[in-house]
């Protein structure tokens, strides 16, 4: 058996950003979320959210019971460059694939995502995956409209300071 791990929310300017495990042969699936707050000043700097994502990549395995004969596939995403040093160290590197994950565990994760973002009030662009540029604009305008909902936006981001 395997156990799939991906996130989402990691390009996009609001909430933090959701870690998911999936595994396919019993369709199992939990995810938890990197607070946003790890992508705002000061901690964005410090990268807390590549240490956080491991913590969380951790805890999601242990949450599903991998089994000590079970890989692990983990997308490739910079995120996760602490959790798979750290996974191969401790699960060794034959059961440690990087690689991009697609179908219905990618679905799921993407699907947790927007289920955060309704939870705030906000409605996603259709298929705002395909179209960045445009939806992080549509998320821009939705902060702007009430500063209040700053403390949901990625605010550490270096050049989100020229669109304010």
């Amino acid at each position: 058996m395997t156990v799939q791990i991906d996130d989402a929310g990691a390009g996009d300017l609001l909430l933090g950003v959701i870690i998911g495990a999936y595994r396919p042969e019993t369709k199992e699936f939990d995810y938890a979320m990197i607070d946003v707050s790890m992508f705002q000043p000061p901690n964005f700097s410090k990268k807390t959210y590549i240490e956080k994502a491991s913590e969380l990549v951790f805890q999601l395995l242990e949450r599903m019971k991998l089994g000590c004969e079970e890989s692990v596939e983990i997308c490739p995403s910079y995120i996760f460059e602490d959790a798979v040093r750290k996974l191969r160290k401790k699960i060794g590197d034959e059961r440690v694939k990087v690689l991009a994950i697609k179908g219905e565990a990618q679905e799921l994760v993407e699907n947790a995502y927007v289920k955060e973002l309704l939870k705030l009030g906000y409605q996603p662009i259709p298929e705002h995956e395909k179209h960045r540029a445009k939806s992080f604009f549509h998320m821009l305008r939705w902060v702007k409209r009430n500063p209040k909902r700053f403390k949901y936006a990625k605010t550490g981001w270096p050049r989100l300071k020229r669109y304010l």
